[in-house]
């Protein structure tokens, strides 16, 4: 068990759940408010309900960055690409955010940009970058 500071609450430690918490902690770490992050909510995709890892809202509770998380085994390959290109019809994020732990790409979904970083909450608001 690891405890989550967003959901204030023990989860199970799965290889998923062990990328998830990092990318909670950087996020924290970076500045997004934890009340503006959703974890693993129901979404409707394709007539079907799936379940995100993490969206971040902007303070206008508009959905900001769609964050999808694999186990380090996992690569990120075109299925995860098309997964993410999926939730994010119905989820509408500016910014897509896939990551294993150990390779990463966060996409600027405005020019299709891939960043070389996470950019911080304040930067992205601001700057749109």
């Amino acid at each position: 068990m690891i405890f989550d500071p967003v959901r204030k609450k023990y989860v199970a430690l799965t290889p998923e759940e062990w990328v998830r918490q990092h990318i909670l902690h950087y996020l924290l770490e970076m500045g997004y408010p934890a009340s503006l992050i959703a974890i693993e909510r129901a979404i409707e995709v394709n007539d079907q309900v799936r379940r995100f890892d993490v969206v971040v809202y902007d303070r206008d509770a508009q959905p900001l960055i769609l964050v999808e998380c694999k186990a380090q085994s996992e690569s990120l390959d075109h299925t995860v690409v098309m997964q993410a290109i999926a939730y994010n019809l119905t989820v509408k994020a500016k910014y897509l955010w896939l990551t294993n732990g150990a390779h990463t790409y966060f996409i600027r979904l405005s020019d299709g940009k891939v960043l070389g970083e996470v950019v911080r909450f304040d930067q992205i608001l601001t700057n749109g970058k």
